[in-house]
């Protein structure tokens, strides 16, 4: 099941994306693969096997490199390849009981035999008889010719090791979505701290006004000490920003497998393009089509129906053919062939408790998975919906916070302005580098909010990593 991030921005600006990224960990923990052995869970998909070793160059880093890197050494995708061979694995096991077993013996025996314990007593009869010895060679064939449950279980695994293969594309997808999260994360920090970096300058050159000032006599002490507080108020801003732009960095690193001592650079800019010409029904058929979890449940759906038909036919006589053919003798020179032929047929006369037992686990698993399979299909629907919304809204916060970050660095340039010119204290430069502050947060969340509601729609529809491409750059999912 598929639930998207729903964003409320009642936190600052600076706490949104840390909440935004909150959001998406717990998307991820809903959007695990349906659940196979030894499958990956959703934490397994921030880790990664670290494959190579850090250089002393600087590494620089795009989008798709990140992406593709993820692909390669993510851990979560390569838990779940081996939650699929495991499947692949559970299916020859089903098939061998359908396949003709043929074993192979080869035998020399030295032994010596008490006649008496073997109850054979009476005159004449020697009491110990031996040492004697024996070879013998065999072939045995076993072959099952009429065992219709195990046919079905053998259908069952088929559709498992299906289901794990769709579960396999479905964690290419997160991988795709969690390292584009990733990096995005980090374009967001990036842009922050280049952000509260141009705001210290400026409080820096406030500080400096309102320090010739106050040495010329014709500004208040209260105006520098203002001043340097807003400095030192935009110092500490810049060391949390960068602090928290190496810890994203970290992060990013682990999902793509890179070493934590290794030094990379970002070289793509943060995408925006508007994403206004999604037709919703199209979008809706092709979640439906596309999405690798509902097509995974919907083969544990089938299996769940072959494992009830074979608990249902377990009453049903099975038939099996037995042969064995060997050179037995007292060496190889002197052996001799035999050869045993047997058919056996057998049916359960009374086994009721097991029968029954079968029966009523086999019918709770396919109710269980019918109606997972009903709710899916229904939030699949609700998914492409709530993504939708999202870049809608995200789209209008993002024209919103640009015009007001406009305005507000035209404010600040105005109350300096007026400060340099005597006409008011820098109260009003306090508080305009303040709604700077908080404009230019407000734009990058949101700027990075839109594009998480993108890469949320890549994921609604299951395309994300053939479309994600194509849809964090204003195309609708459909178009090539």
């Amino acid at each position: 099941m598929i639930f998207l991030p729903t964003i409320r921005m009642k936190k600052t600006p600076r706490q949104n994306a840390r909440w935004i990224g909150l959001g998406l960990g717990c998307w991820l923990a809903f959007t695990a693969p349906p659940v196979q052995a030894q499958a990956a869970n959703s934490a397994d998909f921030q880790g990664s096997v670290v494959r190579e070793k850090a250089t002393d160059q600087v590494l620089p880093l795009g989008l798709e490199d990140a992406i593709a890197r993820a692909l390669r050494t993510n851990l979560g995708l390569l838990l779940q390849s081996d939650a699929t061979q495991q499947a692949r694995g559970e299916r020859l096991q089903a098939l061998q009981s359908l396949l003709p077993t043929v074993t192979g013996t080869a035998q020399a025996v030295v032994a010596q035999t008490n006649l008496q314990a073997e109850g054979l007593r009476g005159p004449g009869f020697p009491v110990i008889i031996g040492p004697y010895g024996y070879t013998d060679f065999r072939l045995t064939l076993q072959q099952s010719l009429l065992n219709v449950p195990s046919l079905q279980n053998y259908l069952a695994s088929r559709h498992d090791f299906q289901s794990a293969q769709f579960s396999m594309q479905d964690a290419r997808d997160m991988v795709v979505v969690t390292a584009a999260n990733a990096y995005l994360l980090c374009l967001a920090d990036a842009a922050r701290v280049a952000g509260v970096q141009a705001q210290t300058d400026t409080a820096k050159l406030s500080l400096d006004q309102a320090v010739a000032r106050h040495q010329a006599g014709v500004s208040p002490r209260l105006d520098e000490l203002r001043a340097r507080v807003d400095y030192q108020t935009q110092q500490q801003s810049l060391i949390a920003a960068q602090n928290q732009y190496d810890k994203d960095k970290i992060a990013l690193a682990r999902v793509m497998g890179l070493p934590l001592d290794q030094k990379f650079q970002l070289t793509d800019d943060a995408p925006y393009a508007a994403l206004d010409h999604v037709d919703a029904q199209q979008a809706m058929q092709q979640a439906l089509q596309h999405r690798s979890d509902l097509q995974a449940l919907q083969q544990q759906v089938l299996s769940a129906k072959q494992t009830k038909s074979a608990a249902t036919l377990e009453r049903l006589p099975q038939l099996n053919f037995e042969m064995d053919y060997g050179e037995i003798g007292v060496n190889p020179n002197s052996s001799y062939g035999t050869l045993n032929v047997a058919g056996t047929l057998s049916a359960p006369l009374f086994e009721e408790g097991k029968l029954r037992g079968d029966a009523r686990i086999a019918d709770a698993q396919l109710a269980q998975a019918e109606a997972r399979e009903n709710s899916l299909t229904a939030q699949v629907r609700a998914d492409v919906e709530d993504s939708l919304l999202d870049i809608e809204s995200a789209a209008k916060l993002v024209s919103a916070s640009q015009s007001n970050l406009q305005l507000a660095k035209e404010a600040l340039s105005e109350a300096q302005q007026r400060f340099q010119a005597g006409v008011s204290g820098n109260l009003a430069v306090s508080q305009a580098l303040t709604a700077v502050a908080q404009a230019n947060d407000a734009y990058v969340g949101s700027l990075y909010q839109h594009n998480l509601a993108k890469l949320s729609l890549a994921r609604a529809l299951g395309v994300a990593q053939t479309q994600s491409k194509i849809i964090l750059g204003g195309g609708a999912p459909w178009q090539k």
